[in-house]
């Protein structure tokens, strides 16, 4: 009699989830036929949140069914790979802001978003709401960690839990990778359309944006704009919102002294070119740091000869 109580709770629990899953907006939008939404804005701003509403509802199934630590870290081992439905929709919750926030731009999309926030009883508005999902995926791996912290290493189901840590570390890895790649070829695109007097190909042949910022450069009047990529350093003049081509150093040309007399400077030429140098003035001390590794890095990966991979690893 116990488990069958037991049992009817669950289902009426479960019953209730789905009564509030995102389908609260997403439903009443489909519903609501005159509301001013094209199909492909709803389906950029809600993305496949269905799916991943369905996928947790099962997780939550089975983690309120475990008894023990190790039993939730095998929940999320098994899962490991199924995880990847987050991976689309952190990729796309850029654009599902952006429509978002041009629905907030209509009067009675405006009005529509309030009412559902105010009979649903959200005390946030939706945009808060459709972030939830990529802060979730980004903490499993936290949370677990703190379980292994309370876990006893000697006991049995240690070696699960480690496992799920691990899991769920490469996940939350892979889609900030993809996050941060996706931003840099968004960006990468931004420069392209502002680049002036670029007697090149596209940029992207030349690989991922790896760092950019401004410096002052010794003998030139105004700071200079300097783009990192994979395998080349771009320089350009500011002027406006545009970015005037300079000078461009392949990596495999490149040459650095990182030590002169002032201790933010450091200098890049091409071996090529070898009257033509800049001397930079990094802003403090961890600017110039973080432009020597990245620098001293790229010289070595597109060196033409093969180098020991115990080398390439001081760089």
């Amino acid at each position: 009699m116990t488990t069958q109580i037991g049992q009817r709770r669950k289902a009426e629990k479960h019953h209730r989830q789905k009564a509030h899953r995102p389908q609260d907006y997403l439903g009443c939008i489909i519903d609501c036929g005159d509301l001013p939404l094209k199909p492909d804005e709803v389906s950029t701003l809600f993305c496949n949140i269905e799916d991943i509403y369905e996928f947790n509802s099962e997780l939550l199934e089975d983690l309120e069914r475990c008894c023990d630590v190790a039993a939730i870290a095998e929940c999320f081992v098994e899962r490991s790979e199924a995880f990847d439905i987050y991976t689309l929709y952190c990729m796309n919750y850029p654009n599902s802001v952006a429509v978002l926030r041009d629905c907030m731009k209509n009067e009675s999309l405006v009005g529509f978003f309030r009412e559902r926030q105010t009979t649903l009883s959200h005390s946030l508005p939706l945009e808060t709401y459709l972030l939830k999902p990529v802060q979730r995926i980004l903490k499993y791996h936290l949370l677990l960690q703190e379980l292994a912290k309370q876990f006893d290493k000697s006991s049995p189901g240690y070696e699960i839990v480690e496992e799920a840590v691990i899991s769920m570390t490469a996940v939350a890895w892979y889609i900030n990778d993809m996050k941060r790649k996706q931003e840099h070829a968004i960006r990468l695109q931004e420069i392209e359309s502002l680049l002036l007097n670029w007697p090149g190909s596209d940029l992207s042949g030349f690989g991922e944006l790896v760092l950019e910022g401004s410096f002052r450069v010794q003998r030139v009047r105004k700071e200079r704009a300097f783009f990192l990529f994979d395998k080349m350093l771009l320089i350009t003049k500011k002027r406006g919102d545009n970015f005037i081509y300079s000078t461009h150093i392949f990596c495999c040309n490149l040459l650095l002294v990182e030590t002169l007399k002032d201790p933010l400077a450091f200098r890049v030429s091409d071996q090529t070119i070898p009257k033509q140098e800049h001397t930079v003035q990094a802003k403090n001390q961890e600017e110039k740091r973080l432009w020597l590794h990245y620098l001293k890095r790229l010289i070595v990966e597109n060196q033409p000869t093969s180098i020991p991979h115990k080398v390439r690893g001081l760089s």
